[in-house]
């Protein structure tokens, strides 16, 4: 049964709850929980917007943050982008894909997008809880009908490679998900979406890009700590991203607050 924490910013638009815990989806052996906003909560951009400054991310239309006991591995992280400065590798990455074509769409579902989805997922979740995905899974993971939400579509020679699913925010936008054609390895795809939306968060005049976790000890999750400089949400504040804190450390100073 969930628990309620309740209303630790004294916002009156929130209702928190706290989830049993479970088996944790990034790092073996662990225990995870997760801290959501009540879905009775009536959502919108601006109380969005407040939640992703205090390491909130969205699943679909439930807004939620890790809150494991006795672990802090798990770090919200953005990229201000205004002192973005990409390294030699990633000049290259851009070059790279400067053949790609790309459309800022309506985030909504189609069976080509569905059939990129699938294969990217059966490519790199096929043994954990994603695997199989059906049309629902899909919308019920990307959308949220509060949210302004776009489809980023790029292409080569007609054949979709990627989405990157976007939501855009007054003062922010944000990388809810990306996925792209598993036989693209060679372009590092989901390191030139990012590098897209930097772009396009500088284009629309907003300060951050907000990358969801870096998780210590999740491969999966290195690349994030390529894009400098970066910031994670540790001890309720936005600090310098410090990858090689331990996560007794994280744990020390960020205390049990999300």
């Amino acid at each position: 049964m969930n628990s309620v924490i309740g209303n630790p910013w004294h916002n009156p638009a929130l209702n928190l709850l706290l989830s049993r815990p479970h088996p944790c989806g990034y790092l073996p052996d662990r225990s995870a929980a997760t801290l959501f906003v009540d879905p009775a909560v009536a959502m919108d951009d601006a109380l969005y917007a407040f939640l992703l400054e205090r390491g909130f991310r969205r699943s679909g239309g439930h807004v939620y943050c890790h809150y494991c006991p006795g672990c802090r591995s798990c770090q919200a992280v953005r990229i201000p982008v205004a002192s973005f400065e990409p390294s030699r590798s990633l000049r290259r990455i851009w070059r790279r894909n400067q053949d790609l074509t790309v459309r800022v769409l309506p985030a909504g579902f189609n069976r080509e997008r569905f059939a990129l989805y699938q294969d990217y997922i059966a490519c790199r979740h096929g043994d954990g809880p994603m695997a199989d995905p059906v049309p629902d899974d899909f919308t019920d993971y990307l959308l949220a009908s509060w949210s302004m939400t776009r489809f980023v579509e790029f292409r080569a020679d007609g054949r979709l490679l990627m989405v990157a699913v976007t939501d855009i925010l007054p003062e922010a936008l944000s990388a809810v998900y990306t996925f792209f054609a598993p036989d693209q390895a060679a372009r590092s795809l989901g390191s030139y979406a990012i590098l897209w939306q930097i772009r396009e968060t500088l284009g629309l005049g907003r300060h951050h890009l907000y990358l969801g976790y870096w998780i210590a000890g999740c491969r999966k999750m290195l690349y994030k700590s390529r894009f400098q400089p970066l910031e994670s949400f540790r001890g309720r504040q936005w600090l310098p991203f410090v990858p090689q804190m331990a996560s007794g450390q994280m744990a020390a100073r960020a205390g049990r607050e999300p």
